[in-house]
């Protein structure tokens, strides 16, 4: 009995124990768990909350309103509009399974009138497999891709109302380029447009920390879109949004806000621009019905330009180029048949400006800086040179193109009468006494060194990205396209031109692929007397010919042409002036420069002047236009045609390629600006009427109201007509 009486006791013992151990267990984990949760939301409480919140929280960048482009009174050329934008948020898409993504996508090319296929290659990276260039994405992986812009607002609202159906897809307004056209305006060459941004200039500008360009900005491609493109862009806003796990917003979380670009006043004037389009387009449409006597067909008239620059500063009241383009048609993406069309030579290259990338022999709109050379190396006032209807050089007869004969004449009348043998005698003079060796790439010629001194064969240096340097056709020229040239050439000349391999090879051309090969390389007789009247090799663009006029009427100053004017900042204070750049200054004295503009105010007033006949009636004695006509041959083709004029405020320059004669085709145009410049009704000089209030360009800046409204400068008078 005794021995059993303790049993119980230990039971109970081991009862305890256990209890002890489970309750030790129980608060061990109690104590991890609280530890833990202490841990989570007090010591790492704040990285945890920040990771939360990134992933309910989209930072949106807001796109800054590009500043506008006006013209020197005010008026807008280049606006902004509101477009609904339709973007896929690719990260979101990717966290669906491939039904849904499809699903999504077909729903989204329904509305915007895409084609699945095409919606994919959009989202598309450029650069990975399967991507095509113009059709896939070039911006920031990080950032929604847009697949269209300008959606109806019944499709921008009908994807908002339905969010549902819509995952991963944003629906916003944005601004886009507008283009008002004031008077009909154009100038898509002078303006030029924008396209996305690429993704080298993304990391170029993430390298260099340039905050104001992102994934989704667009940038200046050609004219001053690009050239002042950083002043225009302005400054991204971010926006962070509260999304749900479906990416629907929210609401607005944070915002910072971004600075609209600002505005640039250019020199254009909307209303002689209009009139400067209007009648180069009416000049080659007159040309084209208009039989040709040489060639026995109409002119081609395949394109032409326009130039309007201010005497005194170079800068350019308008410009046109023919043919043109709508800016317009790259707002919201350009599609691949409309680019092809921009630089289809089929189409006559609408993209390229032929006002400073057209480069054409200048004709006798040359023969002014020819005067201006020979004067000032052994000629003179009183010179006297046979005006016959040829000159032999050689074996060759080169004759007058525009020009009868008239004798022994001056320089002034050959420049009237635009006499070609006049200046051949020149040419050849200067060639058989100082260049007659073949073999020196080195002689002298003042007639080449005066060209370089006008600014020819080099870059007028204007803003507007990507002109032309033109040519100066010279004795080391013509060696370096020689030695550039003679393999080609000689083995065309090395064949039969019987031979398979010479297929295709017309008789001239293999005939003269044989004189090439041989002597390709000498500047000869041939080569100076053409050089002196504009004609052979020697090339320029619009542009450079009508800044050399200018620096015939303003006494010798080349100007480097300017189209900005001024940055005016979102709050209308003018951030940065842009004046006139002196380029360089023509080494001739000033008895030259006042003799050369006493011979071209012959060619349009006395009866024997190329250009009188197209001035009849027009008050020459109240404003005072000096001109030179040309009609620059080339081969093969029909005669360019050219004139070359100004007053004592502006240079109006006209090229019609393939058009005809100087006077004959580009002269009604030349009288019609010159009316609009300056009020011309009749034989009355109005300035009232003039196309820019007070005649000449304004000086001051158009005045930019707090209302945001951009009114006209003040005109202090009526200038008229300068003599």
């Amino acid at each position: 009995m005794t021995v059993g009486a303790g049993r119980p006791d230990v039971g109970a013992e081991r009862s305890r124990v256990r209890l002890v151990v489970v309750q030790a267990l129980v608060f061990s984990l109690f104590a991890t768990l609280l530890a833990r949760l202490w841990f989570l939301q007090v010591l790492d409480g704040e990285e945890y909350r920040a990771q939360a919140a990134s992933q309910s929280v989209r930072e949106v960048v807001v796109q800054p309103q590009r500043g506008l482009i006006v013209d020197a009174q005010g008026r807008p050329l280049v606006a902004n509009r509101p477009s609904w934008v339709v973007s896929v948020d690719r990260t979101l898409l990717g966290r669906m399974g491939e039904d849904e993504q499809a699903v999504v996508l077909r729903r989204v090319a329904a509305e915007v009138d895409l084609r699945p296929a095409r919606l994919r290659r959009a989202l598309l990276d450029c650069g990975v497999a399967g991507s095509i260039a113009g059709e896939c994405w070039n911006g920031s992986p990080y950032q929604p891709v847009p697949v269209a812009t300008d959606v109806p607002e019944q499709t921008a609202l009908r994807i908002l109302e339905q969010p549902e159906d819509f995952p991963a897809v944003l629906v916003e307004q944005q601004t886009v380029r507008a283009y008002p056209e004031p008077f009909g305006v154009n100038a898509a060459h002078l303006l030029g447009y924008l396209s996305p941004i690429t993704e080298d200039e993304l990391d170029a500008a993430e390298a260099a920390d340039d905050r104001s360009v992102n994934g989704a900005s667009s940038v200046g491609r050609a004219g001053v879109e690009k050239q002042y493109d950083a002043w225009l862009r302005g400054m991204p806003g971010y926006r962070r949004v509260a999304v749900d796990s479906m990416g629907r917003t929210l609401d607005d979380a944070e915002e910072v806000e971004g600075v609209p670009g600002s505005t640039l006043v250019t020199s254009i004037d909307a209303k002689v621009q209009s009139v400067v389009e209007q009648q180069l387009a009416q000049t080659i449409a007159t040309a084209r019905a208009t039989l040709d006597t040489v060639t026995g067909r109409r002119y081609v008239a395949d394109s032409g330009a326009a130039v309007v620059l201010e005497a005194d500063t170079g800068r350019v009241v308008a410009m046109a180029s023919q043919p043109t383009y709508d800016p317009g048609v790259w707002v919201g993406g350009i599609s691949s048949r409309q680019l092809a069309r921009l630089y289809s030579e089929a189409a006559g290259t609408p993209l390229l400006s032929r006002a400073t990338q057209g480069q054409f022999a200048p004709g006798s709109t040359w023969k002014p800086f020819m005067t201006a050379g020979a004067m000032q190396h052994g000629y003179d006032e009183d010179t006297r040179l046979a005006c016959s209807s040829g000159f032999q050089v050689g074996n060759r007869v080169f004759k007058n193109y525009e020009s009868g004969a008239y004798g022994s004449i001056s320089f002034a009348k050959a420049l009237e009468v635009s006499c070609n043998t006049f200046f051949y005698r020149i040419g050849y003079d200067y060639w058989q006494r100082l260049g007659s060796d073949v073999d020196d790439v080195a002689a002298r010629d003042p007639l080449v060194r005066e060209a370089q001194e006008w600014g020819f064969g080099a870059e007028t240096g204007i803003d507007v990205p990507g002109e032309a340097a033109g040519r100066i056709a010279d004795r080391q020229w013509k060696r370096d396209y020689y030695e550039s040239q003679k393999d080609y050439y000689c083995a065309i000349a090395a064949k039969p031109r019987s031979h398979p391999d010479n297929k295709g090879v017309s008789d001239f051309v293999h005939r003269f692929a044989e004189e090439f090969c041989v002597e390709g390389y000498a500047y000869r007789a041939g080569d100076a007397v053409n050089f002196a009247i504009g004609q052979g090799d020697t090339i320029v663009t619009p542009l450079q010919l009508a800044r050399a006029y200018g620096a015939i009427a303003n006494g010798g100053t080349l100007y480097e042409p300017r189209v900005g004017k001024a940055v005016v900042g979102p709050d209308g204070s003018v951030v940065q002036r842009i004046p006139p750049v002196v380029q360089g200054r023509v080494d001739a004295p000033r008895d030259v420069l006042r003799y050369l503009d006493a011979a071209l105010t012959g060619v349009a007033a006395n009866p024997q002047g190329t250009m009188n006949w197209r001035l009849g009636g027009f008050p020459l004695d109240q404003v005072r236009i000096r001109a030179k006509t040309g009609s620059a041959e080339v081969y093969g083709k029909q005669s360019t045609s050219w004139v070359a004029s100004y007053t004592d405020d502006y240079v109006v320059v006209m090229m019609v390629s393939q058009g005809g004669t100087g006077s004959g085709t580009s002269g009604p145009a030349i009288r019609a600006i010159y009316e609009a410049l300056y009020g011309v009704q009749g034989e009355q000089v109005r300035p009232a009427a003039a196309a820019i209030p007070g005649t000449v360009p304004p000086r001051r800046l158009p005045r930019f109201e707090l209302d945001g409204s951009i009114l006209p400068p003040v005109v202090r008078r009526a200038a008229g007509a300068r003599s």
